[in-house]
């Protein structure tokens, strides 16, 4: 059982902070310094915190645990200390993509990855009904052991062929929504990658469909690596599958039959909200090689892996370049993104997954923007996951002296 701890010296209460005594100070995720004790070899023994100044020292929640406590097999006590911070938004970087995350309890926890050798700052939030407000977590990761994942980057309107079938077809959303997601592409994905390649492990997209032979060409694979003659082929062989295709399909019906008995049952039954079958894309229309979207610029080392292959050879791969950690991005929030073969579902078996809120768009129905659903999406999931942002994934400086943060009683 956790208890709330008050020291003796604490200049203001945990409950004046919570109930948002400090709402005006402004607090910095990453102004995180620590020091550090050595034996008398030099050997590290120890590792603390010393938290910024919107952290009020001595209000604690704690759960009984001795931190530091080494175990066997690998594993070790995490102290579970949350000390209560100040309020501040979440996910405000991208106002048009995602709504900023506001609540009124923040607490910071100890850092829970900490790979040694560690050159990535990578800060986290999560929400817990038990502590009852976000718990932000600082990790330190070792980019070799990361790998980023872009689910489902579907290159649609994007020039190389794939559209959406008119007068009515759908396929990844509306035009308008797609002209959104390309944005956001541009934007907030395709930056944030080119950020951290070369330093992590590998960039990896997951696309719908078995493996043809253009994106065979086209891509590197789990297993294979073309080389820049076959991508040449591949590229061209694709936009000739893309454009050749019949893009007309059927219209929204004029009219239909409804039963007295069954009005509202058969007026939806004949007019659904979000077919996508033949009837409205055409047929084949799902066979033709989806490709990465063209505003994220792929490079001849990142991996392409395909839906119908599974989860396993994603895995493998993964294991096989020495990866621990996965930043995860893509699309869609609520869907995709959690239960497809690349999805957080699969990867948070087998690896420590942070998934980065506003590289992710959610679906949204009924409304020009998708801040709202996005943001949604994200809470729900940060019950069991723990949540970052790009502005949050940062490389580690090596410091070679740190002050002591100044606390907020001071």
């Amino acid at each position: 059982m956790g208890e709330i701890g008050h020291d003796a010296d604490c200049g203001r209460s945990c409950a004046e902070l919570i109930s948002g005594t400090f709402l005006n100070r402004w607090y910095d995720p990453h102004a995180l310094n620590y020091i550090e004790s050595r034996d008398s070899a030099g050997g590290r023994m120890n590792r603390s915190a010393v938290f910024p100044a919107a952290i009020v020292m001595g209000c604690v929640v704690t759960f009984g645990v001795r931190a530091g406590e080494e175990l066997s097999g690998g594993e070790r006590v995490y102290e579970n200390r949350l000390t209560p911070i100040a309020p501040h938004p979440l996910l405000a970087d991208h106002p048009e993509f995602v709504e900023s995350v506001r609540e009124v309890v923040h607490f910071e926890a100890p850092i829970l990855v900490n790979d040694p050798g560690a050159d990535l700052n990578v800060r986290t939030w999560r929400f817990s009904y038990n502590a009852r407000g976000i718990i932000e977590i600082p990790n330190r990761l070792s980019g070799s052991k990361t790998a980023i994942v872009v689910v489902h980057p579907w290159g649609i309107n994007d020039g190389q062929g794939w559209r959406i079938p008119e007068p009515a077809g759908f396929a990844f959303g509306t035009p308008h929504q797609v002209r959104i997601i390309e944005r956001h592409m541009k934007n907030v994905v395709n930056p944030f990658l080119k950020s951290l390649r070369g330093q992590v492990a590998a960039v990896v997209f997951s696309l719908p469909g078995a493996r043809d032979s253009a994106r065979a060409k086209l891509y590197r694979s789990v297993d294979y690596t073309p080389n820049a003659e076959m991508r040449d082929q591949g590229r061209r062989e694709l936009e000739s599958r893309l454009r050749s295709f019949d893009y007309r399909a059927a219209d929204i019906p004029s009219e239909f039959t409804v039963s007295d008995e069954h009005t509202v049952t058969d007026y939806l039954r004949n007019f659904p909200g979000g077919p996508s079958g033949d009837a409205w894309n055409g047929p084949g229309f799902w066979n033709l090689p989806i490709p990465v979207h063209a505003a994220i610029e792929t490079a001849f080392e990142d991996v392409v892996v395909y839906d119908p292959e599974g989860y396993g050879p994603l895995k493998e791969f993964l294991v096989s370049q020495g990866v621990r950690h996965v930043l995860l991005a893509g699309y869609h929030a609520s869907m995709c993104y959690c239960s497809t073969t690349a999805g957080y579902e699969n990867l948070e078996q087998d690896f420590n997954v942070f998934l980065v809120g506003d590289a992710t768009l959610d679906v949204h129905p009924g409304t020009a923007t998708p801040r709202f659903s996005t943001a949604t999406a994200l809470c729900r999931a940060s019950v069991d996951h723990l949540i970052t942002q790009v502005s949050w994934i940062r490389p580690i400086i090596a410091q070679t002296e740190t002050a002591p943060a100044k606390l907020l009683s001071q």
